[in-house]
């Protein structure tokens, strides 16, 4: 087994199959960042002494570290981590705070350790590698004043180019407490600042738009406050070269191990030198540590690419499923299900979900999934949250009884929970007022008429824990959607408040910690059970819950034009696998956009997939349709789920996506074009396909789709021997018999000819005419190839 991890003299390198990451310990026990991108080769600690940075004089107004060291001020050297109070007055790593209030650090190197393996986090998931090989780093430092103890772990993951960092704080005081203001779980400070930032903000039904900010000066700041980990900030950040693109350029990316308030800042210094910090938000935030125990901070995650977007996201994708999901479906197939939400939203009894059901089974779907309303008196979103026991007047034979029903239609059974939060109108609450987060002495503002239960709270965990095993142990349940409805308001603990004013700032990490508790023993008590992420849709989309479930529920917009973008962003971070997406009916319920439901079907198969409509108001056409979307959906699955996805360059802002996704042994792949708006009299489009062998031979060909008169109007009077009134009964009586034709393409090549060359389409239709040799691509439309390998036998 190769080592990863050098260390010659005070000069450390970490090596992954592409990159390196360096650093040194310097003459006054600093740790100076030297160098992280392209793998380099560095074979002694003299050998690396170009790296180090040569300083002979401190600037004017800067603060030296000493009189011993009139060259250093800490506010021009890399470091891997920083503190206040020494002159380095950039975004700090650490603010620990003693009992007598000074919160001047300065933490020194004391020893290093080299070593395999990766032990759990007491308080917090990680990443983790099933065969310990991963190479592990921990340097100690020690503020010898303060008699306080940072450590720095570095887990170096060779074959995904990633590298991941984490801190623990350990009070070495014998009788004195300190308070952690700010602990940070990453810092990489780099010699220049020519990079462009690139966040993923937006807000419910409209998460994770990309944005790109240029730093060349001042301050830039991503984060949450909402007690979540955001849909208004998502905690995955890109920094990289300005031209870089999909397939070339340096991207360094970031993200971390954590479901609640975060941060990443990005600061350019008056140096002209870049600093990166991601970690918890410091923002009220506080942690009392008594003497002789320890704080940690989440683990973050970083990789480094030189050769574009794509390779970046291979990195983290992969990182992801073999290092963060783990479990039963870590590389299963994912059920394709029916959500009975939207069709019936809280207005439902067993006869109208056995009727969806059935209709679920006859068009291949494998798993039904009851939503919100089945529990306590929930005929609407004001009440009963936290009455987790069935409503025998909707399901007179409760969970079991439906269930068992279900079953015998040969579908399993998935239901949605919502266990952290609880409705004023409750049982619980009535028992249990004091298990919220809200003061009990003031007004308390309300997020979805619903507040949050106290998960810092060791009583309240332990109630859903028992709570939620008693419903999962009521029926025969494959699949649980677990919902996060609201974000936090009033931030109070009764359960805090006997321990001062203080330990209220611990609130929001305390009810993290608990979640993972919950979550942690519901998955070792139910292994077999799918558990799939929700908070209002992305509002809680990070690493943290993915170290638990294997997938998020992406957004409540099941819009496909507004989710080809999410789901492109998403997958700059996180693997397809990892998303769900499912086609809704139209008008869309949250935009009220009209799609087709070939183009639904295209967006929501590179996730994991299912359908949210009410399948029994669906025509004979729609469901078979439907029927043949499972079928393409169950040959490609395991593509679809866990192929190599690559994005394209889109110059023409977001009109036109192009998306592939490759088999991880290269035989097959499928790609989708989408337009959003036609542009007239543009009928050129080319599919350049990547991920490919050069010298196999591939087959490539659509999904071939007839295209219903009414969506040509009156020109259909052109081919017509009778005039056909648009939107008559007439049109609509003839466009059950007739059809017109969609473009068959089909082309044999080898991987190096499609890759370079590329694909020219059909025509798309340009007004000028129409046949089976046209692309019906109009607003909203997408294709669908399919690219796999041919064996070619020699005479």
């Amino acid at each position: 087994m190769k080592d990863m991890i050098k260390q010659y003299g005070n000069y450390f390198q970490l090596d992954t199959s592409n990159t390196t990451y360096s650093f040194r310990v310097t003459q006054t026990k600093h740790l100076e960042h030297l160098y992280y991108g392209e793998k380099i080769k560095i074979d002694s600690e003299d050998e690396a002494d170009f790296l180090y940075e040569k300083h002979e004089f401190a600037a004017g107004n800067t603060v030296l570290y000493n009189n011993d060291n009139v060259n250093l001020t800490l506010e021009d050297e890399r470091l891997e981590f920083s503190s206040y109070g020494k002159g380095d007055i950039r975004e700090p790593f650490v603010i620990v705070t003693g009992e007598d209030g000074l919160f001047t650090s300065d933490f020194l190197f004391k020893e290093a350790k080299i070593t395999k393996g990766k032990e759990k986090f007491k308080t917090l998931p990680g990443s983790y590698d099933m065969a310990e090989g991963v190479d592990h780093l921990e340097v100690i430092l020690l503020d010898d004043n303060a008699k306080i103890e940072l450590q720095l772990h570095y887990f170096v993951y060779e074959d995904t180019d990633v590298i991941t960092r984490s801190a623990k704080i350990v009070n070495r005081n014998e009788d004195k407490s300190i308070c952690v203001e700010r602990l940070m779980s990453t810092q990489l400070d780099l010699d220049a600042d020519d990079y462009v930032l690139t966040t993923f903000n937006g807000a419910w039904a409209r998460e994770m738009e990309k944005h790109e900010f240029k730093v060349t000066a001042g301050k830039h700041v991503n984060s949450s406050y909402t007690g979540t980990s955001s849909s208004r900030a998502n905690p995955f950040i890109m920094l990289s070269k300005e031209n870089t693109t999909e397939d070339f350029g340096e991207v360094y990316a970031f993200n971390l191990i954590y479901s609640g308030n975060h941060y990443e800042a990005v600061e350019c210094a008056s140096n002209h030198k870049l600093r990166v910090v991601t970690g918890i938000n410091p923002t009220n935030f506080m942690f009392k540590i008594a003497a002789g125990e320890a704080f940690e901070a989440p683990e973050a995650v970083m990789t480094y690419s030189a050769k574009g977007f794509n390779e970046m996201s291979h990195n983290m994708h992969e990182f992801v499923r073999e290092h963060i999901t783990r479990g039963k479906y870590k590389y299963a197939n994912r059920p394709i299900l029916i959500n009975s939400w939207e069709a019936s939203y809280f207005d439902f009894n067993e006869s109208k979900l056995l009727k969806l059901a059935k209709a679920a089974k006859d068009v291949g779907i494998e798993l039904f999934v009851l939503d919100d309303g089945w529990f306590g008196k929930r005929d609407n979103d004001k009440c009963s949250l936290g009455d987790w026991f069935e409503n025998t007047q909707k399901l007179p034979n409760g969970l079991e009884g439906l269930a068992n029903k279900i079953n015998a239609l040969g579908l399993d059974f998935g239901l949605w929970v919502e266990p952290e939060m609880v409705n004023v109108d409750s049982e619980l609450y009535r028992m249990h007022p004091e298990w919220c987060v809200s003061h009990p002495d003031k007004p308390h503002s309300e997020g979805r008429n619903q507040r949050i239960l106290d998960l810092s709270n060791d009583e309240v965990v332990s109630y859903i824990i028992e709570a939620m095993t008693k419903v999962f142990s009521s029926a025969n349940i494959k699949y649980v959607k677990w919902d996060m409805n609201r974000i936090f308001s009033d931030y109070y603990s009764n359960a805090l408040a006997q321990r001062g004013v203080f330990a209220q700032k611990e609130l929001s990490h305390r009810y993290v910690m608990g979640l993972y508790k919950i979550m942690e023993e519901l998955t070792r008590r139910f292994p077999d059970i799918l558990f799939e992420g929700c908070s209002a849709g992305g509002n809680r989309f990070d690493l943290g819950i993915l170290s638990y479930f294997p997938q998020i529920w992406a957004s409540d917009d099941t819009d496909a034009i507004y989710r080809v973008g999410a789901q492109n962003n998403y997958s700059y971070g996180y693997p397809q696998s990892c998303y769900t997406a499912h086609v809704s009916a139209c008008p869309n319920h949250q935009t009220l956009r009209e799609t087709p439901l070939d183009t639904r079907f295209n967006v929501a198969a590179f996730a994991s997939f299912g359908y949210e409509c009410n399948l029994c108001d669906m025509s004979k056409e729609e469901l078979d349709e439907i029927k043949e979307q499972i079928e393409i959906y169950k040959k490609y699955r395991q593509v679809f789920l866990y192929g190599d996805f690559y994005r394209y360059d889109r110059k023409n802002t977001d009109n036109l996506y192009q998306w592939i996704v490759v088999s991880k042994d290269k035989t097959t792949a499928i790609g989708m074009i989408l337009q959003k708006l036609v542009n007239a009299n543009t009928t050129f489009n080319m599919f350049k396909l990547k991920g490919l062998e050069n010298d196999r031979k591939y087959l490539f060909t659509n999904r071939v789709i007839k295209q219903n008169i009414k969506n040509f109007g009156d020109l259909i009077n052109t081919q017509s021997p009778i005039h056909i009134k648009n939107k008559s009964f007439l049109q609509h009586l003839v466009s059950k018999f007739v059809s017109m034709p969609g473009e068959t393409e089909v082309y044999l090549s080898s991987g190096s000819a499609f890759m370079k060359g590329g694909v020219k389409l059909t025509q798309a239709y340009g007004a000028t005419g129409y046949n089976d040799k046209v692309r019906y691509f109009q607003d909203f439309s997408s294709k669908m190839y399919f690219i796999e390998e041919k064996i070619i036998e020699e005479n």
